[in-house]
């Protein structure tokens, strides 16, 4: 027995370990409930909370009811998986408004109104915050080996290196006791989450095992790294964000727009909800036409509509072309062009004091070293203001060169890009 939902994860490249798979394939064949949990250690989600949760959207498109679980509880605590050092503890009043934001975010990737597979999104808190510190320890931690405990992953690196508090250590007590709760509460019988969460899925297992005497299954997704081997996910500027506070519209779209064609393929099948036979030709594009980058237009756009909407996906893909002449800037509002400058190189001007010249903006931005290779740029013919050609050296901006009264986009060469800021 094969099953098609387990078959296309495998294609993409999404399945790291699992249970019995021909018994988790029988399972599959009629609808069940299945479970991501995600901590709010931070006020929203990054790409790789992403790459799992789109593959619970994957569980639910092929049938299933999704159970989305906001960490309120073990994220006063905080999971050891992947950490050299102990994490900081945040106050349960941040945790709070973080769960709050995070919710927001789910809800617009999982489908919550889905006559037969509704997701359904819970908060740990809710069952761990009454269980007294006796209980814990009776009920639950007796079902627990320290042997078993200390030979996880998670708990062996960190006693290898900077040790691990007690609280941690803790931490895979309190998921096992989440997929518990959600087995008796939803008949939950699958978990999934990134490769380094699978001891303490397991845990999860063995308790349900124990103390229900039922089954179960763990599903893990690998942790996606790029073609070169850094963190997937990371720019120069750190992490991309799901929020849009924390990671513009403007650079989340950039972000798949300017990927490298390597990673292409695989973000394609990690990332896009396309079909296989789709994905293999905007992979085919890559390599007979990666001037195009039909590849990395259609997926910058899936996700910044999935992400951010598609009138803001729409925003700023026109702002990726206006910038560089391939349409009229003076037409984007000032939301979508705040978004596609925040991460130019900039200076500022003082409201009501006269303007420098092009020249002396140029080189105040640092894109260029000095006003002579700006002055040498403008001889040349490769200076711009607001996509419009500066002839002369001395020439001069106005406040009415001001795009929504605030900007001025200057350019050098054909992408070299910065900008000009008035402030009060």
């Amino acid at each position: 027995m094969s099953n098609a939902l387990l078959e296309d994860l495998k294609w993409r490249g999404l399945v790291a370990q699992s249970t019995d798979i021909k018994e988790l394939e029988r399972a599959l064949s009629k609808p069940i409930s299945l479970y991501l949990g995600v901590d709010p250690t931070a006020p929203s989600m990054h790409l790789g909370n992403l790459v799992v949760f789109l593959v619970l959207r994957r569980f639910q498109l092929a049938g299933h009811r999704p159970i989305a679980l906001v960490g309120g509880a073990t994220g006063l605590v905080g999971d050891p998986s992947g950490k050299n050092d102990e994490r900081t503890l945040n106050e349960e009043k941040i945790v709070a408004e973080w769960v709050a934001k995070i919710r927001k975010q789910v809800e617009k990737i999982l489908d919550f109104k889905d006559k037969n597979a509704s997701a359904v999104l819970v908060n740990n808190l809710e069952w761990t915050k009454s269980v007294s510190a006796l209980e814990l320890l009776r009920d639950i931690g007796k079902h627990f080996s320290v042997n078993q405990m200390l030979a996880k992953d998670s708990v062996a690196n960190r006693l290898a290196s900077s040790g691990i508090s007690y609280t941690e250590f803790s931490y895979q007590v309190l998921q096992a006791l989440d997929y518990l709760e959600l087995y008796r509460r939803n008949d939950c019988k699958l978990q999934i989450g990134g490769s380094d969460q699978w001891g303490n899925i397991v845990a999860g297992l063995d308790l349900i095992r124990k103390v229900e005497a039922g089954s179960a299954h763990a599903l893990t997704v690998p942790l996606l790294a790029k073609s070169d081997g850094s963190k997937f996910g990371k720019t120069a500027s750190g992490a991309i964000w799901l929020d849009e506070s924390m990671t513009s519209a403007y650079e989340f779209f950039q972000f798949w727009l300017n990927s490298d064609d390597a990673d292409m393929p695989k973000l394609l099948k990690v990332f896009s909800m396309k079909d296989k036979a789709e994905i293999e030709r905007l992979i085919e594009t890559v390599n007979t036409n990666p001037g195009a980058r039909e590849a990395h237009r259609e997926l910058a756009r899936e996700m910044t509509t999935l992400i951010h909407g598609a009138e803001m996906s729409s925003q700023v893909e026109d702002a990726a072309r206006a910038l560089f002449g391939q349409g009229e800037i003076s037409d984007l509002a000032l939301k979508t062009l705040d978004s596609a400058l925040a991460q130019l190189p900039k200076t500022q001007v003082k409201k009501g004091e006269p303007f420098p010249s092009w020249v002396d903006l140029l080189a105040a931005t640092g894109v260029v070293d000095s006003k002579s290779a700006a002055r040498r740029i403008v001889k040349e013919g490769g200076a711009y203001m607001n996509n419009k050609k500066v002839e002369s050296e001395d020439f001069t901006p106005s406040k009415d060169d001001l795009l929504h009264g605030k900007y001025l986009l200057l350019r050098k060469g054909k992408r070299d890009l910065a900008a000009v800021e008035v402030i009060s």
